[in-house]
């Protein structure tokens, strides 16, 4: 009996992967450039926390979770605007090394 663990129930040439549509390289260089801003500014928001992580605010309009909520809200905002001013270079290097990927998945492809 064979152990389905290690053999396929299907033989790997009858399984054949679907085909997605493709989009125009305008569309993915934009798309790619878009997620790695995206990224970046996830990234930032992160790295910023711990320099919030101190501050209180004072009674009787701050604290309590909806501070933390607000807060939170805040640093993904500078986090965005950093990133939207030109960020810290972060965004370029993922997005040259999608592109990358990309392109030797299309080459590997044909």
């Amino acid at each position: 009996m064979a152990d389905p663990l290690t053999e396929p129930a299907l033989p790997v040439a009858t399984v054949a992967a679907p085909r997605l549509p493709r989009v125009s390289a305008a569309t993915d260089a934009a798309a790619m450039r878009r997620v790695a801003q995206e990224f970046e500014a996830v990234f930032l928001a992160q790295m910023l926390k711990p320099m919030f992580a101190d501050a209180e605010a004072e009674a009787p309009f701050g604290g309590g979770p909806s501070e933390e909520i607000w807060r939170s809200v805040q640093l993904d905002e500078i986090g965005k605007s950093i990133a939207r001013s030109g960020g810290i270079g972060l965004a370029s290097a993922v997005e040259r090394e999608l592109l990358r990927l990309q392109a030797e998945t299309e080459d590997a492809g044909r």
